[in-house]
């Protein structure tokens, strides 16, 4: 990597607050946005108020809307842009970049024009030897806040993810190494889909017995859909997997499980945050499918979003299938 420095691209609460948690560790930092008031904002109040309130950021975190001076010297790239975002983000910014510069997608989602990862995106257009992923259960603002956090970072080589892992890990932020990429990615676009169902089954008072049972049956198809495309049971048990799906299957901090309780109420959708989870139902669905796997959750949360059925009638569905054993 050709420098020390790390460039956080995309001013979001993710991205605000990984740069926050990175600026900690005393090494350099440069958050790069789009927005202009939110990176004055960032650099004269050390506020972001439009995406995480009244939480208060280091001092010396600081932001920049020039990309140039946000790569200027980074070895270690971090992409905190949407899933269906990076594609076109990484193909218009990489001949800024340094030739060696690492790049960490950040992004939970699968890339529903190809059925992409978010790491096959980065090979392909940058290079297998430079693509990373942050993945595991962390809200934004916990991370912003300086609260005890554990990810995980995976890269192609073990070895290249220790050093990622030791470079963006700080007092607040542990980072556990992996090679299992595919495992750690899907882990983490997966259980935003089943967090789109505790949602609903939240937003429409079935109560927690149903949350729970949801919740343990998802992961279930998460380890069946992950498994035939190549990750590993280990992987899918540790924090991107399992640690992810239950922090965001029980909170309404949780865009996803918030975006499936207000669908579940009848709220207006249209001026939500992004919610991955809704892109990534259809692709998930798709994947299931064509590897003939079981996987109801899953289609009844795409058959939802696609206004095919509704939620009486998922419910009515799942809880009618035959009788089977759990495992």
């Amino acid at each position: 990597m050709s420098g020390d420095r790390i460039a956080v691209l995309g001013a979001g609460a993710w991205g605000t607050a990984l740069a926050a948690s990175f600026v900690r560790t005393g090494r350099g930092c440069m958050l790069w946005g789009r927005d202009a008031e939110t990176v004055t904002a960032i650099n004269e109040r050390h506020r972001n108020p439009r995406y995480l309130g009244d939480i208060a950021l280091p001092g010396d975190l600081a932001a920049t809307t020039g990309l140039g001076a946000a790569l200027a010297g980074a070895g270690v790239i971090v992409l905190a842009v949407p899933a269906q975002s990076l594609r076109d983000f990484l193909g218009g910014m990489l001949d800024r970049a340094a030739p060696d510069a690492i790049f960490v997608s950040t992004a939970k989602g699968i890339d529903r024009a190809t059925g992409q990862t978010m790491s096959e995106i980065i090979d392909e257009i940058a290079g297998r030897d430079r693509s990373a992923v942050l993945s595991g259960p962390s809200f934004a603002a916990d991370v912003a806040a300086g609260l005890p956090t554990a990810v995980t970072v995976a890269a192609h080589d073990l070895e290249r993810a220790k050093s990622l892992a030791e470079i963006l890990s700080s007092r607040t932020l542990r980072c556990y190494a992996a090679d299992d990429l595919i495992g750690v990615e899907l882990g983490g676009a997966l259980k935003n889909v089943l967090a789109i169902a505790a949602g609903i089954v939240h937003g429409a008072g079935l109560g927690a017995s149903a949350v729970a049972a949801l919740t343990t049956r998802g992961f279930a198809e998460l380890q069946r859909v992950a498994a035939a495309l190549g990750a590993r049971p280990e992987t899918l048990a540790g924090l991107s997997g399992l640690g992810d799906l239950i922090l965001t299957c029980g909170s309404e901090k949780s865009r996803n499980f918030a975006y499936g309780a207000a669908l579940a109420r009848g709220e207006d959708l249209a001026r939500r945050p992004l919610a991955e989870g809704v892109f990534t139902a259809s692709v998930a669905a798709k994947l299931a499918r064509e590897h003939g796997l079981d996987a109801p959750i899953i289609a009844a949360v795409d058959a939802i979003l696609a206004g095919n059925i509704t939620i009486n009638q998922a419910v009515d569905g799942l809880m009618s299938r035959p009788l089977k054993t759990e495992t």
